[in-house]
């Protein structure tokens, strides 16, 4: 029998997919709080509060740093927007979907993209990266995807970051699934422009990009020969609102930024150090029962696989569809394959408060029952 859609039983799911995941009732709790205006001296307050913790959890001193009010993709067409001018040498690495997303992004803005791809699932070495990046001249732009989501792989952009920090080229990276799961260093790692989603690490629900600027990246902004084309996500408007001046701009999503800030107030009491330990915890008791099955694991270097997402090849005894009857009979959404590992893989994520080995244990428990 199907479920009435008004039925409140069909939240009660387990979300290991790849986002989003589960929310907390703490977030649920703020999110269900009296609207009040997007202009209201106490709101700034929180706005002020999610600037705050914000830096922190991205671990920048940038004074621009908020949330804009889309998702995680927004955040992607915000830094690209912003920073592009007409024929900027933009140079994407990209080694899944969302670096191909990238350079499709930048593309429509006028760039000039050279996206240099590798195989989904490998890494760019660094000295490969630099040897790109020095043959290509008047480069104004160099673009990397930090988690790539749609095949759980870790990119280590440490390096790459210290390589440009002294060149004028402005360095984005898609932190979507990596933030506040593993760590980040936006300042130290000389990031120009990161952006992120909510639905991920930070367990809420979709609506919102964490979205911080460096002032090299302002600056270039602020040189413009042209207006930004984006006038929603107009970084110059975005910042009269975000910062002293509170000149309206747009209707701000007011129940989504509080349950957004409690989220990353959660993050904060926890830590930034015990939750990255808990999701390598949980990311290695998953491993070492998988190692005693039949799937094996689409990343194949261990320490190049996101702790928060696993990408497994299934193996021939065991179908796609599967993943759809896990979810109606168990409550238990597993992710499936993205472009052309569509079919060839699932992908399971232990997000945030997800990330928990009595999660890992549902999840074997339920799959024991079908193969």
């Amino acid at each position: 029998m199907e479920s009435d859609s008004n039925d409140p039983a069909i939240f009660s799911k387990l979300l290991l997919g790849p986002g989003p995941s589960n929310v907390p009732e703490r977030i649920l709790k703020a999110m269900s709080n009296n609207c009040i205006s997007h202009l209201d001296p106490d709101f700034f307050e929180i706005l002020d509060q999610i600037s705050e913790n914000l830096k922190q959890l991205f671990k920048t001193n940038n004074k621009t740093t908020f949330a804009i009010s889309g998702t995680g993709s927004a955040g992607m067409e915000a830094a690209f927007a912003n920073i592009i001018e007409k024929d900027d040498k933009t140079l994407v690495f990209s080694s899944g979907l969302f670096g191909n997303r990238m350079a499709d992004v930048a593309s429509r803005y006028g760039g000039k993209v050279i996206e240099i791809k590798k195989q989904w699932g490998k890494n760019f070495r660094i000295e490969e990266m630099k040897e790109t990046i020095d043959s290509h001249k008047d480069l104004k732009i160099v673009a990397i995807v930090h988690a790539e989501t749609s095949t759980g792989s870790l990119q280590p952009i440490k390096e790459l970051g210290e390589y440009l920090k002294s060149r004028d080229i402005i360095f984005i990276v898609d932190c979507v699934t990596s933030f506040t799961g593993i760590n980040l260093e936006v300042d130290n790692w000389s990031i120009d422009i990161c952006y992120s989603g909510t639905q991920k690490c930070l367990n809420v629900p979709p609506g919102l990009s964490p979205i911080t600027f460096s002032e090299k990246a302002l600056n270039k902004i602020k040189k413009r020969k042209e207006k930004v084309t984006s006038w929603y996500l107009d970084i110059n408007l975005l910042r009269n609102y975000h910062e002293e001046s509170r000149i309206y701009h747009h209707t701000a999503p007011v129940n989504m930024l509080f349950g957004f800030n409690e989220g990353l107030k959660i993050c904060l009491e926890e830590g930034l150090q015990a939750r990255f330990s808990r999701h390598q915890k949980v990311s290695k008791y998953f491993d070492d029962i998988i190692k005693s099955t039949d799937f094996s694991f689409f990343v194949d270097k261990e320490y190049e696989s996101l702790p928060m997402l696993k990408s497994l090849v299934l193996p021939e005894s065991i179908r796609d569809e599967l993943r759809f009857e896990i979810l109606k009979n168990d409550r238990i959404e597993i992710g499936g394959g993205l472009g052309h590992t569509k079919g060839l893989i699932w992908r399971v994520g232990f997000m945030g408060c997800n990330a928990e080995t009595q999660n890992v244990d549902i999840f074997f428990k339920a799959l024991k029952n079908y193969v």
